[in-house]
């Protein structure tokens, strides 16, 4: 991991694009815009790791994150993943205490952090920040409990649809691309199936008209379908 050497200009463009700076008054977003910094990581590399103490809300500018902890045999088990447009570690950050779980780039990735005290700055001065936050977890946890519930009942089929699905989230991730840079072994980490199985999966969700498919990528062309797929199994 190094300091960031991302354009201004790119970094400007994200923020343009993020939701929570809007609800922020003229003064609340520059304080928040000068304290922001980045980071690069490689392949592979931590952005942050388990039972450190949170120091910064996490943007992904480009790439992949997964967000896990590793299994006592060494095996990362992936929670969830975050592309490019995406916040993750608020939960963290409200309460001082060590990280339950660490984050992880599945590729080369450029991340934008808001520091932990310009975070709780805008907790304690802002309502509209608070609404926002309150509104983010309300959708984080509700995120995580569906994924409790589908990996218990849906089939491998359903849940690769509803795990791409859920990196569309129109609250949580509203800045997700239609086209998403994504690989089969990135999805078979999020949603507990192998490679194979979700190379199978892609090819019906394409067959159904739901995705399109391309080199290390998905375009999603219903998003609302995908998070139902297949209409006979739990919503």
């Amino acid at each position: 991991m190094s300091s960031g050497k991302t354009p201004a200009r790119d970094i400007a463009a994200f923020w343009e694009r993020c939701i929570w700076p809007r609800v922020l008054t003229q003064c609340e977003r520059e304080t928040a815009y000068k304290a922001l910094y980045t980071r690069e990581h490689g392949q592979g590399e931590f952005v942050c790791q388990r039972n450190e103490i949170a120091d910064s809300w996490i943007g992904v500018i480009e790439g992949f994150l997964r967000v896990q902890d590793t299994s006592a045999d060494g095996k990362p088990v992936m929670f969830t993943g975050v592309a490019a447009g995406g916040w993750i570690g608020e939960g963290s950050l409200l309460k001082v205490e060590q990280r339950k779980y660490e984050i992880a780039a599945t590729r080369p990735t450029v991340t934008l952090h808001l520091p932990r005290d310009t975070f709780t700055w805008l907790l304690d001065r802002s309502v509209p920040f608070n609404h926002f936050m309150l509104s983010h977890l309300n959708e984080r946890l509700s995120q995580f409990i569906a994924t409790v519930k589908f990996d218990r009942l849906l089939e491998p089929m359903g849940r690769v649809a509803r795990g791409i699905a859920s990196l569309f989230h129109p609250v949580l991730y509203p800045n997700t691309d239609a086209t998403l840079q994504i690989s089969q072994e990135e999805i078979g980490w999020m949603v507990g199936v192998s490679r194979q199985r979700v190379n199978v999966a892609l090819h019906e969700l394409e067959a159904a008209q739901l995705i399109k498919t391309g080199y290390g990528c998905i375009n999603v062309l219903d998003r609302q379908r995908l998070s139902r797929y297949p209409a006979n199994q739990p919503a």
